[in-house]
């Protein structure tokens, strides 16, 4: 049954409730957890499966002694920030976590008192409500298609086996046909490390029709590391759907920073 033919469907079983339970019918479609389980598929289950396996190998904040810098620049940030890897851990087992006091999604603003605040939480990798929506939304059939994940962390997207600077990596950028990017360089690199990286991807991604995605958009990063604008006729944004449903779970606001653009 295809979605048209779908629509049609539940148009005649919504026609056939009562009206007084109507309201209460589109209240929970809009806001039931049970349908979710319509959209747990293999795929989902064998990302929660390996998530669940690097949670009992890895430290509560999931950074890694290679990730000092990283670490370094969250303690400079206005707000107090903690990192919480959206792959291992959803909002159901923070929550959790917090109950069980192991995290705190608060901070006191004077110690001794009960004026608290909301703690910033930032995560480097994909959620996995965020991969169902990039693979299954965003990108086409990737079939025969090499796929590059810069700064691949746990492996969420893609369990890298290249360990090695991007910008010594001239044939692998060259032979791309996608490449993903999830605020690879900000917690990663200085500034003016991060700018030596974008040109030497602005100059070597350049197969026609490749595609580049990118979080957040590239307007919004080049404009934060105060550069000229991009090359014309470099890349085209194309259209992404962020209205689709991909769980109860999903952040709308994270979804709406993914971007996808091609090479042209």
């Amino acid at each position: 049954m295809d979605v048209r033919e779908s629509v049609s469907e539940l148009k005649k079983l919504l026609s056939r409730v009562n009206p007084p339970e109507l309201p209460k019918l589109l209240h929970w479609i809009q806001h039931s957890g049970e349908l979710d389980e319509l959209l747990l598929d293999n795929r989902k289950v064998m990302l929660q499966s390996i998530a669940d396996d690097l949670r009992a190998l890895l430290p509560l904040d999931a950074m890694l002694p290679g990730e000092a810098a990283a670490h370094h620049k969250m303690q400079r940030r206005p707000r107090p920030t903690v990192h919480v890897d959206a792959f291992l851990y959803d909002d159901d087992q923070v929550d959790a976590l917090c109950e069980g006091g192991a995290m705190s999604r608060n901070y006191c603003l004077h110690c001794g008192s009960q004026r608290t605040a909301p703690l910033d939480f930032v995560s480097h990798s994909f959620s996995v409500s965020e991969l169902h929506f990039l693979f299954q939304n965003v990108l086409p059939d990737l079939s025969g298609r090499t796929l590059v994940d810069v700064g691949s962390r746990l492996g969420a997207v893609l369990y890298g086996v290249v360990q090695a600077d991007i910008c010594t990596q001239v044939t692998l950028l060259q032979n791309a046909d996608v490449l993903i990017m999830n605020n690879v360089f900000e917690y990663f690199m200085e500034p003016k490390e991060q700018v030596k990286a974008w040109r030497f991807i602005i100059q070597n991604f350049i197969k026609p029709s490749s595609l580049l995605v990118t979080v957040p958009s590239l307007q919004e990063t080049l404009r934060d590391l105060q550069q000229e604008a991009l090359p014309p006729g470099w890349v085209e944004e194309l259209p992404v759907d962020y209205g689709v449903y991909v769980g109860g779970d999903t952040d709308p606001d994270a979804l709406r920073q993914i971007h996808l653009y091609k090479v042209m």
